[in-house]
């Protein structure tokens, strides 16, 4: 009888430690990425790239990280800014994070601003680090496409494979944007205010300051300033049943857009400043009010060069109140139907962990928690315990899901009215 529990146990030992050893290679499989990432290729015959600039203030570390993931591509190229009441701890927190992503650490196109500014929300601060930002994107990577601005409030609805494939059927030159030179009351609110944004010269954050007289409109350019796209208006009129409303007024009165999708010439155009246009308009909207609405959309529509390459669209749905706020209504799950059919790019506003993000994840995106979204680059299983693009092969190729051939039909609905000149910088 002894001979036999020493015969089993010495089975069951040798059973527990294969167990052990299949784990731990499992374990390294997982954990581990490729020595050598793939070769990114840029260039006409290959997909778009896109530069993200996504940016957050206290407490918007793991919006931010999330965020991240939903739109991370290795062709891609990424900054990071979390604001200036954001503590350093979260800054360092929000790094560690993104080094825990293989991909990440493999391709290395993912960066956080260190020294972090004061953001107000009326004031100029927000055109300041949305050009920092786009200037050292333009210094780091020479292979992109497109400048977006997202912030922790944002979420895409489709994959970056689909936004590249439907991107790829795009002239590269073209920008998206809302326009309009309709000011209507926002030229006494806006335009003719002079206002100061204290954090562009102090070293704290506080409310801006208006001075007690006004000055008129310029006229040495044309002031433009966003509005509300047909693409979303329509959209909005379809979940709150207020079409004839929105058919008649929103482009006079809904607040406009300060999201962007500009193209790697334009930004250039900006940055580097081989006209004197963009400085001109830069020191005329440091002192406006909420000149994040307004600075692209006044710079693209005065230079001769840019002013035929508008699409007058930026590719968002958001739904607004009747009559308008400042901001558009949070989204929930109630609407998920709706975001999911809307053919656009991005979805605004959303609380924190609120749950229609799940949906999203779940439903479009068949993003697993920390994971970032699959593409035809992830080579590794799809299963509870892997990171399906903890492994890679040909960062070069996609494979668009259903969601964009939605897309699709929405750019090419706004390309038609691009093409018909109807749409344009008027």
């Amino acid at each position: 009888m002894g001979a036999e529990k020493k015969w089993l146990f010495t089975l069951f030992t040798a059973a527990f430690l294969s167990l052990i050893l299949l784990l731990r290679s499992s374990v390294s499989t997982f954990s581990s990425a490729k020595p050598f990432p793939s070769l990114v290729q840029h260039g006409a015959h290959y997909p778009p790239a896109f530069a993200y600039f996504i940016s957050g203030g206290h407490q918007d570390k793991d919006r931010i990280f999330r965020l991240l993931l939903a739109v991370y591509h290795p062709r891609n190229r990424y900054l990071l800014h979390l604001g200036r009441d954001a503590s350093d701890e979260e800054r360092r927190g929000l790094a560690t994070a993104i080094r825990s992503v293989p991909a990440i650490r493999a391709f290395g196109n993912v960066d956080v601003v260190g020294k972090a500014d004061w953001v107000t929300y009326l004031g100029s601060t927000n055109i300041a680090i949305t050009l920092r930002a786009a200037a050292v994107l333009l210094k780091l990577d020479s292979g992109w496409n497109w400048f977006i601005t997202l912030s922790a409030r944002d979420y895409p609805v489709i994959t970056q494979d689909d936004l590249s494939h439907v991107f790829s059927s795009v002239g590269r030159d073209l920008n998206f944007i809302d326009h309009t030179s309709d000011l209507g009351w926002k030229e006494g609110d806006r335009f003719q205010p002079i206002v100061v944004d204290p954090s562009t010269y102090l070293a704290r954050r506080s409310q801006i300051f208006q001075a007690t007289e006004k000055r008129p409109t310029p006229e040495a350019f044309k002031p433009f300033t966003g509005k509300l796209s047909l693409l979303v208006c329509c959209l909005c009129c379809v979940a709150q049943t207020m079409a004839s409303f929105c058919m008649s007024h929103a482009f006079l009165t809904l607040p406009g857009s300060p999201w962007v999708i500009l193209s790697r010439p334009f930004m250039e155009f900006c940055i580097f400043g081989w006209d004197n246009l963009p400085r001109t308009l830069l020191m005329y909207f440091t002192n406006a009010k909420l000149p994040q609405e307004a600075y692209f959309h006044s710079v693209i529509c005065n230079a001769p060069e840019f002013k035929n390459t508008t699409v007058n669209a930026d590719l968002r749905y958001m739904i607004w109140d009747n009559p308008p706020k400042m901001e558009p209504h949070f989204l929930n799950s109630s609407v998920y139907d709706q975001i999911a059919q809307s053919g656009a790019a991005f979805a605004r506003q959303f609380q924190v962990n609120e749950p229609v993000l799940d949906l999203i994840d779940e439903k479009i995106l068949r993003r697993g928690r920390n994971n970032a979204v699959p593409g035809a680059w992830c080579s590794g299983r799809n299963s509870w315990w892997m990171d399906p693009c903890s492994q890679w092969g040909d960062v070069n190729i996609l494979k668009p899901g259903p969601q964009a051939k939605k897309f699709e039909e929405t750019i090419s609905n706004l390309l038609d009215d691009w093409s018909s000149h109807n749409n344009q910088c008027q």
